[in-house]
């Protein structure tokens, strides 16, 4: 996988999680809609549980995305591969 492409997906789980976060997103999707974007056990959560769980994803794929980009090699593809 190759940087550009590396840094254009976390661009665009930034974007989401960022629509969440802070542009009303948490109020579209708590409830029964939250299962397509974060778990099959969030069906009944409320806005506040939602915005919580979107902030530990993106905290969690930050770190990921710095190690991505310092060791090309820890990219998802060569965890793919390697299993």
């Amino acid at each position: 996988m190759s940087t550009t492409l590396w840094i254009l997906i976390y661009l665009c789980f930034s974007l989401v999680c960022k629509w969440i976060l802070s542009w009303g997103g948490a109020s579209y999707i708590k409830g029964w809609k939250s299962i397509f974007f974060l778990d099959t056990e969030s069906s009944s959560w409320n806005e506040e549980q939602v915005k919580m769980m979107t902030l530990f994803l993106w905290i969690g794929f930050s770190i990921l995305f710095v190690i991505g980009l310092i060791y090309p090699e820890y990219r998802f593809y060569k965890l793919k591969n390697s299993l």
